[in-house]
């Protein structure tokens, strides 16, 4: 069922920008407006990253396999990362494109026209961006986060085109047009960087959060009645959706293998509760093997 939800909500995102590209091409046209352009420009990422974002929760859902047998949910983080690199590059033209009319100037015509394509594009993006945000806290998918992410600020770089035009309206200053375009880019490329950073995290295996650490910790210490002796060598990441957690959990002298088995498997039910679904490993030890660092719990 979750499968299901993100590709759909991945597809919601290939459909909007699909049609947002042909308005914001036709009204840069009729307008010669270089910040519409740039939207369209923006928009035509947003589908490449759509795309990529759609394939990319279809491949990592799939189950581990002979190739990959942690399975596959790391696929959705490279899709953010590829994302916020698209995203990049993509600034990066826009910026070319805005100093560039800066220097050779440029004319907008039928105002009007822009302005109410572009808040069209504005509506389209508040709705879907929510809609994914919702999607992704739902399933915990990177790349649906990182696509609702993208359309957010295409809600605030729309919201830059709009007010850039309206001024030009006004005051009849046609370089007001590239300006707006080139700050617009500098704030793509903030988004850009902040999503390759995060993606880039889980890419390295970096350790889950400090909350999610101490949920751990207190799980354990709950399992002291049933011969829970303390724990070490607790190592825990994120891969897409998943979280995976190994540890060595020592058991009281006089614990039976069966009786820690049994609580062990109780542990592991109990994180992976806790965790929403977490991939958990433990080693079982006695509690004559406590090590320096060891973390007891009574």
């Amino acid at each position: 069922m979750a499968e299901m939800t993100k590709s759909r909500s991945a597809l919601l995102s290939v459909g909007s920008n699909s049609g947002l590209i042909l308005l914001k091409v036709v009204a840069g046209s009729v307008t010669g407006s270089v910040a519409i352009l740039t939207e369209a420009l923006h928009s035509a990422i947003d589908l490449v990253a759509s795309i990529i974002a759609w394939l990319s929760v279809r491949k990592a859902d799939e189950p581990a396999d002979e190739s990959h047998l942690y399975g596959h949910e790391k696929i959705e983080d490279l899709s953010s990362a590829i994302e916020g690199i698209l995203i990049l590059v993509g600034s990066g033209v826009i910026a070319f494109e805005a100093i560039r009319h800066l220097i050779l100037g440029s004319q907008v015509e039928k105002i009007g026209f822009g302005i109410v394509v572009v808040a069209i594009g504005l509506v389209v993006n508040v709705v879907v961006s929510a809609e994914l945000r919702r999607r992704a806290e739902a399933t915990q998918s990177p790349a649906l986060a990182a696509d609702a992410t993208h359309l957010r600020t295409d809600v605030v770089t729309s919201a830059g085109v709009i007010l850039g035009l309206a001024l030009v309206k006004i005051t009849g200053a046609n370089w007001i047009d590239p300006a707006v375009a080139l700050a617009l880019a500098a704030a793509i490329a903030v988004q850009g960087f902040r999503i390759v950073t995060q993606s880039s995290r889980v890419l390295v295996d970096e350790a889950l959060p400090d909350d999610e650490l101490t949920a751990i910790r207190e799980t354990v210490s709950e399992f002291g009645p049933r011969g829970v002796a303390g724990f070490h060598k607790l190592r825990a990441r994120r891969a897409g959706a998943r979280r995976y957690v190994d540890l060595h959990v020592q058991f009281r002298e006089g614990t039976t293998l069966e009786d820690a088995h049994t609580t062990t498997h109780q542990l592991q039910d109990a994180i992976r509760e806790r965790l929403g679904g977490a991939d958990v490993l433990i080693h079982l030890e006695p509690a004559d093997r406590v090590q320096p660092g060891t973390e007891v719990r009574a």
